[in-house]
């Protein structure tokens, strides 16, 4: 008898421990799922701001290059230049665009324009931004697909009749497509200002000789 309460009791007492193991297990099993929760400084998987989060923390390399540059003539006939996209392969500084066809001269914001690429591929510009002889930005997309987020941005600003100060942008904070990241990092101040370059030597002919 005595030894069926003694083992009695010891039966409690691990019950006793085993509920105790349990509960404390439950514990810090909840203490972990709750520290485990974003905070609501950090935006959970999908929320505005998670996507330039993501984008950003892989690299150091800027995701907005920016060039300047003065130009010896005058802003609206740079612009022709740039708003025609006929005449964009002629100054083109990184050999990579081959053509595009007349009549696509840009007027105004949701205007879009085709570009046949130096590798044979076509692309379609939307354009985004748009003031006259002052500023214009497209996004530019294969065709019949939706942009995957990187831009290219033209700024004029008149310094006086016969300059004209540019600023070449290439905006990719927003691009999507993992597979154009490598291209889009070495799309550095350099490739820019190559093309700044030969705009300013068409520019700067067009606008001794007279002419358009």
């Amino acid at each position: 008898m005595g030894d069926a309460l003694v083992c009695r009791g010891s039966t409690r007492a691990a019950t006793t421990r085993t509920r105790s193991w349990l509960r404390n297990t439950r514990e810090r099993a909840s203490g972990w799922v709750r520290a485990a929760r974003p905070s609501a400084a950090t935006p959970p998987h999908g929320a505005p701001g998670w996507f330039n989060q993501v984008v950003t923390d892989n690299s150091e390399t800027p995701t907005v290059v920016t060039a300047h540059r003065e130009i010896a003539a005058g802003a609206e006939r740079i612009f022709e230049l740039i708003a025609d996209p006929a005449r964009q392969p002629g100054w083109d500084g990184n050999d990579n665009l081959a053509e595009a066809p007349q009549g696509q001269r840009v007027r105004g914001t949701g205007d879009v324009f085709t570009m046949t690429l130096s590798n044979g591929g076509v692309r379609a510009n939307r354009v985004v931004e748009f003031e006259e002889g002052r500023r214009i930005a497209w996004l530019p997309s294969e065709q019949g697909k939706e942009p995957p987020g990187h831009l290219w941005r033209w700024e004029l600003e008149p310094l006086d009749a016969g300059r004209t100060r540019v600023t070449h942008t290439y905006d990719w904070s927003r691009l999507t497509d993992e597979n154009r990241f490598a291209r889009a990092r070495a799309t550095t101040e350099d490739r820019l200002r190559a093309s700044l370059d030969r705009l300013a030597e068409a520019a700067e002919a067009a606008e001794a000789a007279g002419s358009d």
